[in-house]
């Protein structure tokens, strides 16, 4: 379970260890090379939101593992960086406290 909010209004729950995930996806070379030719004449950009979507898609499922993996019910908080294209790649950075639903 992955959670935005920085607090939970229940009662018997633990907060733990911050999780980080990054995630740096390379961008296919002659996709990139439309991408930057769109840049110049305008126009949207479909394989970088694909990139950022996939990207952060693979980072939020990586934070949860890495959460289950140490014996949490799930992560809140959760921060996303502003994605950021590089040349060539795009690169997110997610970030967040495990937590433990001590009423089960």
């Amino acid at each position: 379970m992955l959670i935005s909010l920085d607090t939970l209004h229940k009662e018997n729950i633990e907060i733990g260890e911050l999780f980080t995930v990054v995630v740096v996806k390379a961008a296919h070379i002659v996709k990139d090379i439309k991408e930057n030719i769109k840049n110049l004449i305008g126009g949207k950009m479909n394989h970088y939101e694909t990139l950022i979507q996939t990207t952060l898609d693979e980072a939020l499922a990586e934070i949860e593992k890495k959460a289950k993996y140490k014996g949490y019910d799930g992560v809140i908080g959760i921060k996303i960086s502003n994605p950021t294209v590089v040349d060539g790649g795009v690169e997110i950075i997610v970030y967040g406290n495990g937590f433990k639903d001590l009423s089960k």
